[in-house]
């Protein structure tokens, strides 16, 4: 019986030298990924993510890293692994989240069941994504939270999606649809206030080139062609 338990021991120690192992050898994968845009072993890296988050994120917090260093190396593995297949999808089986924390301060928008309504009014971003998205094909929802995405998922058919959140949430959001291949832009300020996002980014992502002169002002006048 003492032989039994001090095996067991050694295996439940052998089982933690392990997964430590497999987290440090992902941290420093992952921040190659976010250092120089190279992507090594991506179903591993995204196998850690997904099974050990919280650990992951300790880990990264004991080595005295951001903690979100785990949601961004998650949105930027899917994004990676994820790109060629979303970009031969057609825009009609699309959906673009946004989140309505983009919206201008005094936004008059109404909310209703599948989110903020916009009424395009150029105060904000969101009118300029709304936009063009819509132009393309894309179905285009503004949200407030995740309880809205699940209402969306359920009542929408669609073969892919284009999420803008914060690092946090767009990592979990992808997680949940990764088999929607799923594609992300981090918000550049987050919070649930006058947030920020790279307006040029998304419009990338949708496939839709950027003009020579960009100017990324709330209610600018801007020319944008597809690809």
């Amino acid at each position: 019986m003492i032989d039994f338990y001090q095996l067991f021991g050694q295996l439940i120690s052998l089982l933690i030298v392990g997964i430590l192992l497999l987290l440090l050898v992902s941290l420093f994968l992952g921040r190659m990924l976010l250092r120089s845009d190279r992507l090594i072993f991506p179903r591993l890296l995204l196998v850690t993510v997904n099974l050990f988050y919280g650990p992951f994120k300790q880990l990264a917090g004991i080595l005295g890293l951001d903690e979100s260093i785990v949601d961004q190396i998650g949105v930027e593995v899917r994004n990676k692994i994820n790109r060629e297949k979303f970009d031969n999808i057609k825009a009609e089986d699309k959906l673009l989240i946004l989140p309505h924390c983009l919206r201008h301060p005094k936004c008059e928008a109404p909310l209703e069941p599948s989110g903020l309504q916009c009424k395009n009014c150029k105060k904000c971003v969101i009118g300029i994504l709304k936009k063009k998205a819509e132009e393309i094909g894309y179905r285009v929802f503004i949200i407030p939270g995740s309880t809205f995405l699940k209402r969306i998922i359920k009542e929408n058919k669609f073969k892919s999606v284009l999420g803008v959140a914060c690092y946090q949430d767009l990592n979990m959001a992808m997680m949940k649809l990764s088999k929607f291949t799923p594609q992300g832009v981090p918000l550049l300020k987050d919070g649930c206030y006058k947030t920020k996002v790279d307006v040029s980014m998304v419009l990338e992502k949708m496939g839709i080139k950027k003009p020579r002169r960009i100017r990324l002002e709330c209610g600018a006048d801007q020319r944008w062609t597809s690809k």
